[in-house]
């Protein structure tokens, strides 16, 4: 496999190619309707279809899309994972917390991730071997003392599948949930320093790898929902401050 330091800059080039396709479309009516009430826009399938292509030409690397399937048989393989609209239902709506999110796997580990959210005017960008790099957002490093035991005013992203009763006990012990709509959006608000920590129980790879990398190249703690460590056979992902992801941790364990 060519080094993640090169294949980043393919990521990038081919998320530059489909940002103005994503501007363009925000508003765009459902029209692929799926299982549980979920669906997807034309723009989904467009810029995955793009994706795909550029990929593939590019790298020769085969693609996984939400939307699309396709990849390898076995995520234990090197594959491309993309999202071409994380938080559909936001982005159909005007809601500007959604965005294009593409990561690369090896042995089901990320090692490559881009996340951009162009209505958000930010980029988070990693890759092993190399430090987190943002593009028009913020990306504040994180203090020693920003794990203090008190959780006064720590921010942490929920996905809308949590058990309320979970929910309630993480207010309780003085977190303050945030439900973005879009779990690219909460994993590069951890990254970004935004949030303290995140939550949810994705067992897609296209939701969760890029947030995973990008968490861990800017330190944070990344596991699944049982404490192990994050890969695309994952069923959620736990990622935050030491101590905030502590707090999740041992929240989820007395509810499971």
């Amino acid at each position: 496999m060519t080094q993640p330091r090169e294949l980043v800059a393919i990521a990038e080039a081919a998320v530059d190619d489909v940002e103005q396709m994503f501007s363009a479309g925000i508003g765009a009516a459902p029209t692929h309707y799926k299982s549980g009430g979920d669906f997807a826009t034309d723009v989904d399938l467009a810029i995955e279809a793009k994706l795909r292509t550029n990929l593939t030409q590019m790298t020769g690397i085969p693609v996984m899309g939400e939307e699309r399937g396709g990849g390898p048989r076995s995520l234990d393989e090197t594959v491309w994972v993309v999202d071409p609209v994380d938080g559909t239902a936001n982005y159909s709506a005007g809601n500007p917390m959604c965005g294009v999110l593409v990561a690369l796997l090896h042995q089901a580990r990320p090692v490559v991730a881009v996340a951009s959210f162009p209505l958000l005017h930010q980029r988070l960008v990693a890759a092993d071997g190399m430090d987190i790099r943002a593009l028009r957002g913020p990306l504040r490093p994180r203090r020693a003392d920003q794990g203090a035991e008190h959780h006064s005013s720590k921010q942490i992203g929920l996905s809308s599948h949590l058990k309320m009763d979970v929910v309630n006990e993480l207010r309780e012990i003085g977190l303050r949930p945030r439900m973005t709509g879009s779990v690219g959006v909460d994993n590069a608000f951890v990254a970004q320093g935004v949030f303290d920590g995140a939550v949810n129980f994705s067992e897609f790879p296209w939701d969760n790898a890029t947030g995973a990398l990008l968490v861990k190249a800017a330190g944070g703690v990344v596991t699944d929902p049982e404490g192990n460590e994050w890969s695309a056979h994952s069923r959620g992902l736990v990622c935050g401050t030491p101590e905030v992801h502590a707090a999740i941790m041992d929240t989820i364990a007395r509810h499971h």
